[in-house]
Order: structure tokens, then C-alpha cells, then sequence
């Protein structure tokens, strides 16, 4: 039987082991909370395993879609070589202003950047304006729109881009064919997206933990979406 109590002993016993104690990682949770954000920031292992995939990817030009408290942006942020660069979109100005004061406290504020609308807005213009390629993409917002988050990443990438879709498998859900709430139609939609899209190759991973029963989808682009 699923035993959520021992995904926890896990989480934190890794946690102990493998990730350092940090204060403004630990703050930046703290002023989320106190600022009534939801606790559903990524875990600290989980944290670590983005800035891991930034260094093997040697990432210098970061987009995350989904700020939050900017406890993962700070996780990818310290991860960038010198002069690298993250943008982070929110969509909701208080989640902003929370984050910005968690990047600021972290130090990394100066190459991290949050932007404040819609990311169905704000994408197409990065792509207007000519900004990108991206060489790392964290997505971790509403997953009604996962689709469309994916395929705006992609058009923001180049081969070799490495993205990240959080929160995927929804308990299990996933795989209910007959699930209506938009979440689960989301993430669906985007495996059958990922079924045919020759532009990548993707995987996804189950994982238990501190945050239940969920995973994530790992996708690196193999063909430059621009000359397709």
C-alpha cells in the first residue's frame, strides 16, 4: 500500500544528506508562506535535481514559466555560469512582488528576472522581440495550458534545449481517460503532443515524495523548431 508518510521520511532524509542548508532558500519558502502563496513549491530535492540539469546542460539562457515564491528560480539561478541569464513568468503581480524579494534576498536578482502577465501574452511577444534561444525551460504553471506553454517553449529553443514539465501525473490521473477537470486534459494533451512531435524526444518519470504522488516530463529538443 502507498505509504505518504515514508515518501516524507525519504524526502527528508535525502534533504539532510545531500542538500545543504541554506537561508534564503529556507526564507524564501518562510516569506511565501507568510505572504499566503500555496506550499507548492518544488522540494528541495527536487529543487536540486533543476540546478543539476542547468549545470549538465551548462545552461546560460534560462526560462521558467511559473514563479511562484521564485523558490525554483532561485534553485536555477545560482546554477548559471557567469553572466547567464533566467526570466520567469507570473502571472499573478503578488506571487511577483513575493518572488522578487526572494531573488533580491538570494542575491540573484541581478540575473533573474521576473515578468508579470499572462504567459500566452507574454510568449509571443519574446518571440516577436527576437528573444531566445533558450537552453533550459522549466515549465511549472496552470496545466490546462501546458500544451501551449510547450509549444511556445519549444519555438524559444534549439537543439539541445532541455525542458522540464512539472506535476504531470496528477496522482495517477494521467492515465484516466474519462477526466474532465482541465488539468488532467491538459497534461494529456501534451503526451499525445509528444507522441508525434518529430521537433523533440521526451520521457516522463513517476515520483513520490514530500509532494505526493506525481512527476515530470523531460523533453530535449532535437530539431531547430525555426527552419521546420
Amino acid at each position: 500500500m502507498p505509504d505518504p508518510q515514508l515518501w516524507t521520511a525519504v524526502d527528508e532524509y535525502v534533504t539532510n544528506l545531500l542538500v545543504t542548508p541554506d537561508d534564503a532558500l529556507e526564507g524564501a519558502l518562510a516569506a511565501s508562506a507568510a505572504a499566503g502563496l500555496p506550499p507548492i513549491s518544488v522540494s528541495p530535492p527536487q529543487g536540486k535535481l533543476l540546478a543539476v540539469l542547468v549545470e549538465i546542460r551548462d545552461a546560460h539562457h534560462i526560462l521558467e514559466i511559473g514563479t511562484l515564491g521564485g523558490y525554483s528560480t532561485i534553485w536555477m539561478a545560482r546554477a548559471l555560469p557567469a553572466k547567464g541569464r533566467l526570466i520567469s513568468l507570473e502571472v499573478n503581480p503578488h506571487h511577483a512582488e513575493v518572488a522578487r524579494r526572494n531573488l533580491a534576498a538570494a542575491g540573484v536578482d541581478s540575473v533573474a528576472e521576473v515578468r508579470v502577465g499572462a504567459a500566452l501574452d507574454t510568449l509571443p511577444k519574446m518571440v516577436d522581440d527576437g528573444e531566445g534561444p533558450f537552453d533550459f525551460v522549466f515549465i511549472d504553471a496552470d496545466k490546462a495550458n501546458i500544451p501551449d506553454y510547450f509549444e511556445w517553449s519549444v519555438t524559444l529553443s534549439k537543439p539541445g534545449t532541455v525542458i522540464v514539465v512539472d506535476n504531470v501525473v496528477r496522482n495517477g490521473a494521467l492515465v484516466d481517460e474519462s477526466g474532465e477537470k482541465p488539468e488532467v486534459v491538459g497534461v494529456r494533451r501534451l503526451h499525445e503532443v509528444l507522441a508525434t512531435d518529430r521537433r523533440v524526444t521526451a520521457t516522463t518519470i513517476q515520483t513520490v515524495g514530500s509532494k505526493g504522488y506525481d512527476g515530470f516530463t523531460l523533453a530535449i529538443v532535437k530539431v531547430d523548431p525555426a527552419v521546420l
